[in-house]
């Protein structure tokens, strides 16, 4: 039986009176990969920084029936073994690496720091394999560039470097945050292949968290989709595409471009109605709501896939 790498249950995450995540479960096993899809706000990063224990408990309020990342419970962990999580079993790439990365540290610094503390190298052996790690996200002359700030990087580059400390731990599970979109299109193809190149080579397990339901078709196995905290559909990526189950996604897959219908309008997204009451938060927007939406659906099995809606009861 395949290790699980994300164990999550009844997750929920409060901003003061904003409740960003409600009742998320997830279960991602070792190797599988997973997209996490939703508008701005659906509260997918917010779930994702939950799983890194990465949300200020002062600030934010974290709660579940169960939380456990690459076998670490973030309920009741230390920070000792937060920080053994973070980074040796778990890596994390951000949007944007300008803001991630220390503008104070060479790259050379950050990606060696990684190495000493999660594979407790020497600062000699440390180089020798932050070079290497430089060279194989594909940064030319890369000895010469572990002593350059991040600054002196362009966007691509700067995200090659965070993959690059990010797999200095050499972690089980990547977890990916819209890594691509303060990129061009032509830097981001780039970065997409590089992602599944190297997720292919170490067998990493991935959790890639985006808004562009298109870019997970070539990317992950199994597609959740989030609207306003909650999980509206999980599938397997093709069955995803191919019979949407909930009128949410079916939505969001109208609104993409199609090149074999060139000339056909997209649909739109109905617009925000205002804040989800007790009901199935799509159902103010929703061209399918009956009386039944006033009331909050579970997620119906049919054996492949799960969604919240109840024209699916029964």
């Amino acid at each position: 039986m395949s290790t699980l790498l994300v164990d999550v249950s009844g997750l929920n995450v409060q901003f003061g009176a904003t409740h960003a995540v409600r009742d998320f479960s997830l279960v991602l096993a070792e190797g599988e990969s997973v997209g996490l899809v939703g508008e701005s706000g659906s509260g997918k990063s917010a779930a994702l920084l939950a799983l890194m224990g990465l949300h200020p408990a002062s600030r934010v309020q974290v709660t579940a029936e169960r939380l456990r990342t690459g076998g670490t419970d973030l309920l009741s962990a230390t920070d000792a073994q937060l920080r053994d999580m973070r980074g040796g079993v778990a890596g994390l790439i951000f949007q944007d690496p300008l803001s991630a990365l220390n503008p104070l540290l060479t790259v050379g610094a950050q990606v060696s720091e990684v190495l000493r503390r999660h594979r407790g190298l020497s600062a000699r052996e440390a180089r020798q394999e932050a070079t290497a790690l430089l060279a194989l996200v594909g940064i030319t002359d890369a000895q010469a560039r572990l002593a350059h700030y991040p600054h002196e990087f362009s966007g691509g580059m700067r995200q090659r470097v965070m993959i690059a400390t990010v797999l200095a731990g050499q972690p089980r599970l990547l977890l990916a945050d819209e890594p691509t979109t303060a990129l061009d299109v032509s830097v981001q193809s780039e970065i997409v292949r590089l992602i599944l190149r190297l997720r292919a080579e170490s067998g990493m397990g991935l959790l890639w968290v985006t808004h562009d339901l298109a870019l997970m078709a070539g990317i992950v196995d199994r597609v959740v989709v989030m609207y306003a905290g909650r999980v509206m559909e999980t599938a397997p990526v093709d069955a995803l595409y191919a019979q949407p189950r909930h009128p949410y996604t079916r939505t969001l897959l109208a609104s993409l471009p199609r090149l074999d219908r060139p000339h056909r309008p997209r649909a739109a997204m109905p617009a925000e109605a205002g804040v989800p009451g007790t009901g199935c938060p799509f159902a103010p927007r929703c061209p399918q709501r009956f009386s039944a939406c006033d009331t909050l659906p579970p997620l119906f099995d049919d054996g492949t896939s799960q969604a919240a809606c109840w024209l699916l009861e029964g």
